[in-house]
């Protein structure tokens, strides 16, 4: 199993003021205590379930460039982009270059937003979540010609395309992987199937449930259902000294049974960067081999 970071939340004590400084820091310890990818979240608000809407947020492609900058190894993501908020051939565009910066470790992390308030807010056109899942899959479809050598036009419902052009191509073969976020049994599980080379699900009790469904879902459309990397969303919390890396250990252990082979999550008082460390030295290398 591996371990991957999210970054939900960007207030802390230092303020914007330091806020540049405090990420590189928990960058590089995540980096070099082998957590396997590092994340952001595709908000521009805050969102409730982490604290109000006026809480500092970055933009997350900016954010993922400077994370590139000053990290070696580990993967970067978002977790996920909503794909309403950007046009796809350029949001193919900015993964393929933030591959090619990064020495080859974009994902693509994508679902089909939600967030109302901040779409509004910022005058983002949010069509109802039909249309939603339409834009999605065509943009799944046009992120991948556009990172083969396929330069046909593409002529979609609600996109079309020219000239797909995108050079340069990423580093990553075939093409950066794709990760699509979200348990929506008829829709989102069946994009996952088609398209994905991930899925990002909530470690929740209906999570062996949502697992079943995808492997249906991967028989129906002749898809082998080991290819697709399994994730879930997990908030770690090691506690002061580490007093709760059993408990952690012991959750890791019963996903892995159900089959997640990597969590991605939270880490409670991060910018204190003591919590990354102790989950290097004390989780990632002890679940390595579940």
């Amino acid at each position: 199993m591996r371990i991957g970071l999210q970054i939900p939340d960007f207030t802390w004590p230092g303020g914007p003021a330091r806020l540049g400084a405090d990420l590189a820091e928990i960058a590089r310890t995540a980096d070099a205590a082998g957590f396997d990818k590092l994340a952001v979240m595709d908000h521009f608000f805050q969102i409730a379930f982490v604290g109000p809407p006026e809480h500092d947020m970055l933009e997350a492609y900016t954010t993922l460039g400077y994370l590139a900058a000053i990290t070696e190894r580990v993967k970067l993501l978002t977790l996920v982009t909503g794909t309403v908020y950007r046009q796809p051939g350029v949001l193919a565009k900015t993964i393929s270059t933030l591959d090619v910066l990064s020495g080859g470790r974009a994902w693509l992390g994508i679902g089909a937003a939600w967030n109302e308030e901040e779409a509004a807010g910022l005058g983002i056109p949010f069509p109802p979540v039909a249309e939603r899942f339409e834009r999605l899959e065509e943009t799944l479809q046009i992120c991948l010609a556009m990172w083969s050598d396929d330069e046909s036009p593409y002529a979609g419902k609600h996109y079309q395309l020219a000239r797909p052009l995108d050079v340069p191509r990423s580093l990553s073969r075939p093409h950066p992987p794709i990760m699509i976020g979200g348990g929506g049994e008829k829709k989102t599980l069946r994009l996952v199937a088609r398209y994905g080379q991930a899925c990002n699900l909530f470690s929740g009790p209906d999570l062996e449930h949502k697992l079943a469904v995808l492997r249906g879902h991967c028989e129906a459309v002749g898809r082998d259902y080991d290819e697709i990397i399994k994730t879930a969303y997990y908030a770690f919390d090691p506690g002061e000294g580490g007093k709760n890396v059993g408990a952690i250990l012991a959750d890791l252990e019963r996903l892995a049974a159900l089959g997640i082979q990597e969590v991605i999550g939270g880490v409670t008082d991060v910018v204190r960067i003591r919590p990354l460390e102790i989950l290097g030295s004390e989780v990632i290398g002890q679940v390595a081999d579940l």
